[in-house]
């Protein structure tokens, strides 16, 4: 596997910490015994393996810090060893504590050693308990670690720590001082079969046999292996090359401070929608699954950048209270399963839609992207100095939640817009005397009321001001599998005549919005035909494979229609001859509507939840939607008027769009940038089984991983070409 470069410097979210987590002075002392770094020991006559393996000494000594490989193990799978530069970290604080490490003997009272920062910075390791914990994000199960000094042949696995202790003292023991072979071509052309062993241990399960100072075999003690290893023997096998394993001493891969990981130069917070309760560590095994996908791509497209991109899961929901158990105290137990099921996740939207608890699901996840954010700039205090940035990648119903808390948006503002077009209609119909002298009176009351509010407002912002919302600007606003569209049509966003993004999200909060969706997923929306109405006509951009050879750039491919000569509400078989294919790769399916009625069972779901919970009045959406055309930035300021006026627009009387023969757009009004991306369907998969699973397919997609780095990487990219120009 080709290695990124690791720049001098690069950090993998440590900052400068102390003894335990350092970068510093500590890496580079030796102490005698080799109970500190031996790092000194470059000096030192050594020889490799063939093929250029590790270092090995002419004299059996201790091990050096960098020929002992510290290992975590995850999911209870095998264990996996730590990068070069966290193992040589960890071993330093491990030999701070001193001889024999956490259970070795220490004078007084042992100097707490800080944890060891690791993995680029997203855990750290707690040595005194063997154990590794995540550092953003809460986590039950501790992940173990362990210090590896024997390995079994092949795998390069680690002998497990105790009975390694037990090899290495008695090697130690045994052979310190000794001169070792002078080649390993000798060690590798003299067959074991034959030798006698010279030295032995006995171990609980197993013991080991020495046949010379580097060859050195485990043996199982079980009864089955030792009658397995008296036939073979009689057949004329030898005991190592039967039933023997063969154990090497220090790890095959020296470890070197070189071996860093690279600098973090974009964060992406991973926001979660609906389904957290039910199971709260889901979004941290997606954002695993995103973050593992993400490093093959970079390995394989990326890795002449000498920066690194991170993801973050944002788990909002968990502590949110909002109705402690009310819900399920009032849920029948037929069916007690399924209605848990409903209640863990279809409630979210329910919440949302609230009054009630609406303001408690935006303060919980924006609290949590704030928190986020802090605590990185605090262990990575280079990012802002180097101009890092900062994306969002949300799923589902956090992809609403995250846009309302960047532009917003908050209901009250449609809920007073109201009033006053309710007191409007007041004034228009006939009112006896008193009536009139009372609403006079409430009008008179409302506007001093007002002008006190504005004075109160003006005095706090002139002594403090308030802060933003989101602690950071929002590079890249990645939605997946998102409703975003439907709920703002439900607020009154209607297509107007400008292909710009700020039509519904401003440029000045998030420099680029993009919708990726799969074309089977029951609760995505397309967000393009809510900015200019004949995008309904024109097909999304289709994500390119990951494995596709030289790609078109995104920003070069051109819009062609979904069905040149029909409406796009449907394709008939007659129709499909005349689609024209899509300039991408590989040509863009006719959509037959298949899986209708399971995508009209997501539609009714959503519209459904989103009408349940306004608590604002039947008339409020209905009213707007019909009449008006509300940006983000009218929500922000609130104004109406003349000002208002210039930013609805109309929504009937759309020319039909020019096209040629062709099916490409002619020029005419388009989008600046495109913003609706979906993926390609798989060729064998059932699109009705995929409308099931599709809301869920993005975590380890290839080509999402690849589309997501493309537009992170597409400004360092641009500059490496520049440099690398510059220099031809």
């Amino acid at each position: 596997m080709r290695r990124r470069p690791r720049p001098e410097g690069a950090g993998g979210g440590c900052g400068s910490r102390g003894p335990g987590g350092s970068e510093g002075a500590g890496l580079a002392s030796s102490e005698s015994g080799g109970s500190g770094f031996s790092l000194a020991a470059a000096a030192l006559p050594e020889r490799r393996r063939p093929g250029g393996g590790r270092p090995r000494y002419e004299v059996v000594r201790e091990l050096g810090a960098e020929e002992v490989r510290w290992f975590y193990r995850e999911d209870r799978k095998t264990w996996k060893p730590f990068i070069g530069y966290d193992s040589l970290r960890i071993e330093l604080a491990y030999r701070a504590l001193g001889p024999g490490g956490p259970a070795g003997p220490r004078e007084g009272e042992a100097a707490a050693v800080e944890p060891v920062c690791v993995r680029s910075g997203l855990y750290e390791v707690d040595v005194v308990n063997a154990e590794s914990y995540p550092v953003y994000w809460n986590q039950t199960e501790k992940i173990p670690v362990m210090r590896g000094q024997w390995f079994i042949d092949g795998t390069w696995q680690p002998l497990e720590e105790e009975e390694s202790n037990l090899i290495e003292q008695e090697h130690l023991n045994r052979f310190k001082g000794q001169q070792l072979q002078e080649s390993f071509d000798m060690e590798v052309s003299k067959p074991v079969d034959g030798k006698e062993a010279i030295h032995s241990l006995k171990l609980s399960r197993n013991h080991v046999d020495w046949h010379s100072v580097d060859e050195v075999y485990l043996y199982s003690d079980a009864t089955t292996s030792k009658i397995a290893r008296t036939v073979t023997q009689k057949l004329g096998f030898s005991k190592a090359s039967s039933s023997g394993t063969r154990l090497h001493r220090g790890y095959v891969e020296e470890a070197t401070l070189e071996d860093k990981p690279p600098q973090t130069s974009h964060i992406v917070f991973v926001v979660h929608g609906i389904g957290q309760k039910m199971d709260q560590g889901r979004i941290i095994k997606n954002t695993a699954m995103m973050r593992d996908t993400a490093r093959k791509i970079e390995e394989k497209y990326f890795s002449n950048l000498a920066t690194h991109v991170e993801f973050l899961p944002v788990e909002w929901r968990s502590k949110l209270t909002l109705d402690g158990d009310t819900v399920d105290s009032i849920t029948p137990d037929k069916v007690r399963g399924l209605r848990d099921m409903l209640n863990s996740s279809a409630m979210d939207i329910m919440y949302y839609t609230s009054p009630l608890y609406r303001d408690e699901l935006v303060k919980g996840l924006q609290q949590e992207l704030n928190r986020l954010y802090t605590l990185f700039c605090s262990r990575n205090p280079e990012f802002e100095e180097k101009g890092g940035k900062v994306s969002i990648v949300s799923h589902s119903l956090g992809c609403v939640i995250t846009y309302d808390i960047m532009t917003g948006w908050n209901p009250v503002r449609l809920y007073e817009q109201l009033l006053q077009k309710e007191e409007e209609e007041l004034e228009d119909r006939w009112m006896s005397y008193e009536e009139q002298r009372l609403l006079e009176e409430l009008y008179i009351t409302k506007q001093r009321l007002r002008e006190i509010e504005e004075r109160l407002h003006g005095l706090k912002a002139s002594t403090v001001s308030k802060p933003p919302v989101l602690k950071f600007k929002v590079e890249n606003f990645f939605c997946m599998g998102s409703p975003l569209a439907v709920f703002l049509a439900l607020r009154g966003i209607r297509p107007g005549n400008s292909g710009s993004q700020d039509h519904i999200l401003p440029r000045t909060i998030c420099n680029r919005l993009l919708n990726i969706f799969h074309p089977t997923d029951p609760v995505a929306y397309r967000l393009e035909p809510l900015i200019l109405k004949h995008y309904s006509n024109i097909s999304p951009v289709q994500i390119h494979w990951y494995n596709t050879a030289n790609p078109l750039p995104y920003e070069h491919m051109k819009p062609s229609f979904l069905n040149p000569t029909k409406e796009p509400t449907s394709v008939t078989d007659g129709e499909s001859v005349s689609t024209v294919p899509s300039p991408t790769t590989s040509p863009v399916m006719v959509r037959r509507h298949y899986g209708e009625s399971i995508t009209n069972i997501g539609k009714a779901s959503i519209l459904g939840a989103a009408s349940i919970g306004k608590g604002l009045g039947g008339m409020l959406f209905s009213r707007f939607g019909r009449s008006s055309t509300t940006t983000p930035q009218t929500l922000e300021t609130g104004k109406d008027g003349a000002e208002g006026d210039d930013k609805k627009a109309t929504t009937v009387g759309t020319p039909p769009l020019p096209h040629s023969s062709s099916g490409f757009l002619e020029p005419t009004v388009e989008l600046e940038h495109r913003i609706d991306f979906e993926l390609r369907e798989g060729l064998v998969e059932s699109r009705y089984w995929s409308a099931v699973t599709s809301h869920t397919a993005y975590w380890s997609s290839l080509d999402i991983a690849l589309f997501l780095l493309t537009f992170m990487y597409k400004h360092d990219q641009e500059d490496t070409d520049k440099s690398n120009l510059d220099a031809i």
